[in-house]
């Protein structure tokens, strides 16, 4: 399994990454790891990219997720399947509504509580964002690999993967 996973914060990627992995152990990447730099510093695109290149030089079977059009775009050939998840940005706000603490990502509850409403927002704008985390990019992407893929758009179609 070569896998990557795209879509927007809250479309459910983490969650289908750790049930693919269930059921065919591979490693996994989230791209957050390798984006930025203490919180909300991007670091060099180059950086980013060749440290995803080394975790694929690594790992023989692998999972890659994100919204990172930017670091996706270049590691594309690398993978065996692109699978697009778009639920819609309703279910991605609700999702991030219900979202657990994430201690990887915040120190506590609280501060990552603190965040929700910019992560709201965020999120919220996906269909109209012309940058590399939003919809437009994505769908380019998407349309543009050539390799086997999958776009589901609701996270009952999610089981069937």
């Amino acid at each position: 399994m070569r896998t990557i996973l795209l879509g927007n914060a809250g479309a459910g990627k983490s969650t289908l990454s750790k049930r693919l992995i269930a059921k065919q152990p591979a490693a996994r990447l989230s791209l957050d790891e390798v984006a930025f730099h203490n919180g909300a510093q991007r670091r060099p695109i180059q950086d980013s990219i060749a440290d995803v290149r080394l975790f694929i030089a690594h790992n023989e079977s692998w999972i890659i997720e994100g919204c990172y059009a930017d670091i996706i775009e270049p590691i594309m050939c690398e993978c065996d399947e692109l699978i697009f998840l778009n639920p819609g940005v309703e279910i991605c706000i609700a999702h991030c509504r219900a979202r657990p603490w994430e201690p990887e990502k915040f120190s506590s509850k609280e501060e990552q509580d603190e965040n929700l409403e910019n992560l709201i927002e965020w999120v919220a704008a996906y269909d109209t964002r012309s940058d590399e985390y939003g919809l437009r990019r994505h769908r380019a992407l998407y349309e543009a690999f050539k390799g086997k893929k999958r776009e589901l758009n609701h996270p009952s179609e999610y089981e069937s993967v």
